[in-house]
């Protein structure tokens, strides 16, 4: 057996229980909710009773559901403005921590403190008393001033971009540790023999810094649409959950197989916004090759 055989057995065996984790609580009830999302389920005990539906239910999704269309309308244009404001944001962030400054480590607990000490009832009660606008936006009517110019289907999502900022900022925590580390593995020469060549730090940035960590921005994307599409406090979420225990609008059909047609339609679409977002960050690398 090679070297590189034992340690490939070495590597298995340590995720050999996170493997049978998920095959068994995570990939089953996966595929088990698609399967429930083709029936009407009713409970009977501990029982399941099925009827099938087919794509009933997934038709219903957009042709018997308003509110869900239009709340997941919402969710798309609130991601699309909100995950570049975070990427930048930790970027930002990540390279002024880079700097040869003192504190290093202390910037970097700050930065990163937000996700340790936040959940989803601690972010519900700052959000309830105001904690994450910023007040100076509604002092100067800013939002006002865009609806009049951009009208309501853009000024909407940066209104909700606004009401929302430092929630936004604090999503950033561990995608600035990412990409500082992406940057503490860039060689330092790279940038003195630029200098040398008469590159400014603008040049160096986009010829050496962010090609040097395109590929932790799209590790970055992903993570952030998918932790802002999770998140306890997103309305799409919150209204499977009511669909699925039956706390919605009574002329909506309500109960599991539904919310399950509803979670795969709100999956695909996050799914949808990834794949666009990573194919944007990618293809300025694609054209150079």
């Amino acid at each position: 057996m090679t070297n590189r055989n034992r340690e490939r057995l070495a590597g298995l065996g340590f995720i050999f229980i996170w493997i049978v984790g998920y095959l068994i609580f995570t990939l089953y009830p996966i595929f088990y909710s698609l399967y429930l999302s083709l029936f009407k389920v009713q409970m009977d005990g501990a029982d399941l009773l099925l009827t099938y539906e087919g794509i009933n239910n997934y038709r219903a999704t957009f042709l018997s559901d308003p509110y869900f269309v239009e709340i997941l309308i919402q969710y798309v244009l609130e991601t699309i403005i909100n995950v570049p404001v975070t990427i930048v944001f930790a970027l930002i962030i990540a390279i002024l921590i880079n700097q040869n400054i003192r504190g290093k480590g202390l910037w970097r607990t700050i930065f990163f403190l937000p996700v340790i000490i936040t959940s989803g009832p601690v972010i519900a009660e700052l959000m309830n008393q105001g904690i994450t606008t910023l007040p100076s936006i509604q002092q100067y009517d800013v939002i006002g001033l865009i609806l009049d110019n951009v009208g309501a289907v853009i000024a909407n999502p940066v209104q909700a971009l606004f009401d929302q900022i430092l929630l936004v900022l604090w999503f950033a925590g561990i995608q600035i540790l990412i990409l500082l580390a992406g940057l503490q593995k860039i060689d330092r020469s790279t940038y003195e023999a630029a200098m040398i060549d008469g590159a400014g730090p603008w040049i160096a940035f986009w010829k050496i810094t962010l090609p040097s960590i395109l590929s932790l921005i799209t590790v970055c994307i992903i993570y952030t649409v998918v932790s802002m599409s999770v998140f306890t406090t997103n309305e799409v979420i919150i209204y499977i959950r009511n669909v699925m225990m039956g706390e919605s609008t009574p002329a909506i059909t309500t109960g599991y197989g539904y919310s399950a047609a509803l979670s795969w339609v709100y999956f695909i679409t996050m799914s949808v916004i990834i794949v666009l977002f990573v194919v944007m960050v990618n293809i300025r690398k694609g054209v150079k090759s």
